[in-house]
């Protein structure tokens, strides 16, 4: 990622550029330079450990606003353009122009269905993400537009403006119904994510809570930024005159959480996290990461290589920020960045001929899979780019059933052995919980897609247990002959045998009956025991065969799917994922 550009434009520059210019104590580096140091040439004097900037895109004018939603970010620009990127990879995929003055601005709705912009042409702008195209133009404001928000429920749009102003606008007829007068400019403006009366807005050195309903201020705060957490129940308040950065109750107003940055000026922007865990503030041409989980913040990072003011900071993921600055560049940054070399750590993971690959889980939401190999080694894949984000030694091995999921951003792992069932935090190499009692006879066990079970198959039935009480929840008969396999999406889960022999049950019910479900969209005749037949993936609605993995690809160890994507993998420790999507539409 980090030569991107210079491999997209050449892909020979993976051996010109990303490789001799690796860390010198990377896996990579050292790998190169002993392996094939007389086919590549090695350049001294690089850092030592990769940092934590994996992504730079440039562009071509000031970026003073960005926002982020599936995989999709929105750069605001001084020229009026609004630029969007991919949010893995960075590259270009639409510009938006309608604008004549600096895009201050984004907002977009929870959905995505609805993306507004404000400017300093004294316009809001709502756009068609799928045309690019203006749909709505609302005039009103006599100076620059500073900041906008959309309500919960779509209905309202909110805009704060430099006449000192902030003005609630009804989204299907373009016409500004309120009106609240400052004294000084409003700079800032935030509906909750979740309550639609409910706005913070900032003006002067003052944040207000207002409910529009009522059209009255509830409080009054120090502060000339604010801003709501994910789920609302927070708002986090930013005074750049003395860096203090203050984590509010939403209902009670009542500070959480306390913290001061250093080096503040006189601007500067913060942001959650999507789990609501970290605070990302940009006090000047630096970003500072605070863990908020305890009424005592702790600074877990600081990021630096911006050369100019950053004008904002938005979270793409829970691990993943991206800042936009006067530069004239977008940089993306890794928040969980190890400080050793992964891959390095573990040196069965260094080996050319890998553990052979036992099961594999497909994360489609978090765009991740999950490979598991037979010595207990777990790796982390981007499904997008196929990089390897994270590898962890787990402590089992030669043992056949095991899973792993992210939940709640951490790496579970579960095992069954002797009659137990073992549940493992891999990142904090901790094992969580040991349940006895299980039968030692299982063919599969699976995490649930929602975290809650762990999924037990035998020849005749599949048991779900409680993954935090260690408890059996229920048990189920499943009468599918030579059942081989469990599909999990969500809380629901399937057990697949060969012929088209499927049964399903939604595990997520409030009682402890699952509730049988219907087929999925595909069936996989996985018919690995017999060489002369290959691997089928069959549409079960009409039975046709819509795909076959031969050669390489066929008799795969293990297989799961989601809505979109196929995942397998192999004994030689290869992913192959295929993306139906437009198959099955």
């Amino acid at each position: 990622m980090e030569h991107f550009d210079a491999i997209s434009r050449s892909p020979s520059q993976i051996y010109h550029s990303a490789l001799p210019l690796s860390p010198s104590l990377s896996w990579l580096y050292n790998y190169y330079t002993t392996e094939l140091s007389k086919e590549v040439k090695v350049v001294l004097g690089l850092p030592a450990k990769w940092g934590a900037c994996f992504r730079t895109v440039v562009v071509y004018s000031t970026p003073y606003c960005s926002i982020s939603w599936k995989n999709t970010i929105a750069v605001g620009l001084g020229s009026g353009d609004i630029t969007i990127l991919n949010g893995t990879t960075g590259s270009q995929v639409a510009t938006l122009s309608g604008h004549t003055k600096t895009v201050n601005s984004l907002a977009v709705s929870s959905a995505g269905a609805l993306f507004v912009s404000g400017s300093g042409d004294n316009t809001i702008k709502q756009w068609d993400l799928q045309t690019g195209g203006v749909i709505k133009t609302l005039y009103g404001h006599t100076r620059a537009v500073l900041s906008v928000s959309i309500s919960a429920d779509c209905a309202t749009i909110a805009s704060a403006s430099d006449d000192a102003t902030v003005c609630l606008w009804d989204i299907q007829t373009g016409e500004c119904h309120h009106i609240v007068e400052q004294k000084n400019e409003a700079q800032y403006v935030s509906f909750s994510p979740t309550d639609p009366q409910h706005l913070i807005f900032a003006s002067g050195r003052n944040v207000q809570q207002w409910e529009i309903g009522g059209h009255g201020v509830n409080r009054t705060y120090d502060g000339s930024y604010a801003t709501f957490s994910p789920d609302g129940t927070q708002f986090a308040l930013y005074d750049p005159s003395s860096g203090t950065v203050a984590v509010r109750n939403s209902g009670s107003g009542a500070i959480a959480a306390e913290f001061t940055v250093a080096n503040s000026m006189n601007m500067g922007c913060c942001c959650f996290s999507p789990d609501n865990t970290l605070i990302a503030v940009a006090p000047d041409i630096v970003v500072e990461i605070w863990n908020i989980t305890s009424s005592d913040p702790q600074l877990i990072k600081t990021f630096v290589g911006h050369t100019d003011t950053i004008w904002s900071a938005v979270f793409s993921s829970p691990s993943s920020l991206i800042t936009s600055s006067g530069d004239n560049s977008v940089k993306f940054w890794e928040i969980t960045v190890p400080s050793t070399d992964q891959v390095a750590a573990h040196s069965k993971t260094t080996s050319l001929a890998p553990a052979p690959a036992r099961s594999i889980t497909l994360q489609e939401e978090d765009g991740i899979a999950i490979l598991i190999h037979q010595d207990g080694v777990v790796k982390v894949w981007n499904i997008s780019t196929g990089i390897c984000k994270a590898s962890f030694q787990t402590p089992t091995k030669d043992v056949n059933m095991f899973d792993a999921r992210l939940i709640d951003n951490r790496l579970i792992f579960v095992w069954l052995a002797d009659g137990k069932i073992h549940v493992y935090d891999a990142e904090k190499e901790e094992l969580l919980y040991t349940w006895g009692g299980v039968m030692p006879f299982y063919r599969v066990i699976r995490i649930s897609g929602d975290g809650s079970n762990v999924l037990c198959l035998s020849s005749s039935h599949i048991e779900a247990w409680s993954i935090k009480m260690g408890e059996q929840v229920c048990e189920m008969r499943h009468s599918v002959k030579l059942a081989r396999s469990i599909i999990v999406d969500g809380s629901r889960a399937w057990v697949q045998g060969p012929w088209l022999q499927i049964r399903g049950w939604d595990f997520g019910v409030t009682d402890s009956t699952p509730v049988a479900i219907g087929l999925p969209s595909l069936y996989f005749n996985n018919t690995r025991q017999w060489d002369d037949f290959l691997s089928k993936i069959l549409d079960t609605v009409t039975g046709q065969v819509i795909f076959e993995m031969g050669g390489r690809y066929r008799k795969p160890v293990d297989i799961q799917s989601s809505g979109k994507y196929v995942a397998t993998c192999y004994e030689s420790g290869e992913i192959l994922v295929l993306d139906f999507k437009h198959v099955l539409s």
